[in-house]
C-alpha cells in the first residue's frame, strides 16, 4: 500500500511557481502521479494556492495549475472536532495546526513542509519531514 503523504502548501507553491526547492518537492508530487504514494491536502491549501497563483499569472493559468494538482492530490476536509483540537494545541500558527492535526486524523504517515517552526512543534507520531529529508527516508 502506496504511504499517505499530506503537502503542505509551500511544496505545491515551490513547483508551480518554480521557486527553490522546485527539484525535490517536484520528485514528490511525481511519486504522487506514479502511484507510489498518496498525496492529500486541505481546502485551506487550495486557497493559499489560488492567492498566490492568481496574483503570479492570473485567474485563468491558476485554475489550470489547481486542476493539474487536483489530478493526482486527494483534497481532505477538516472536521469541526478536529478544528477545535488544533485551536487547543499548543502549534503557535493557526494555519498549520489545521492543517497538521487534519493529517493526524486521516492518518497520514508523511507531512511533507519547508516550515522549521512546524518541524520543531511536531509530534513524534507524525514528523514534518522536509522535501530532502521525505526523499531521504524512502529511498
Amino acid at each position: 500500500m502506496a504511504s499517505k503523504v499530506f503537502l503542505d502548501a509551500n511544496i505545491l507553491l515551490d513547483i508551480t511557481m518554480k521557486r527553490s526547492d522546485f527539484a525535490q518537492s517536484g520528485k514528490i508530487v511525481s511519486l504522487a502521479v506514479e502511484g507510489t504514494i498518496e498525496a492529500y491536502i486541505t481546502p485551506s491549501i487550495v486557497h493559499i494556492l489560488a492567492y498566490w497563483l492568481t496574483k503570479a499569472y492570473g485567474n485563468t493559468k491558476a485554475k489550470e495549475l489547481i486542476l493539474t494538482i487536483l489530478t493526482d492530490v486527494t483534497v481532505i476536509d477538516i472536521p469541526h472536532e478536529i478544528v477545535v483540537n488544533a485551536l487547543h494545541s499548543k502549534l503557535t500558527d493557526i494555519e498549520d495546526a489545521l492543517q497538521y492535526f487534519t493529517a493526524m486524523h486521516y492518518n497520514i504517515d508523511y507531512f511533507i513542509s519547508r516550515d522549521k517552526n512546524l518541524q520543531k512543534q511536531s509530534s513524534p507520531t507524525l514528523p514534518v519531514y522536509t522535501p530532502k529529508e521525505f526523499l531521504e527516508e524512502i529511498s
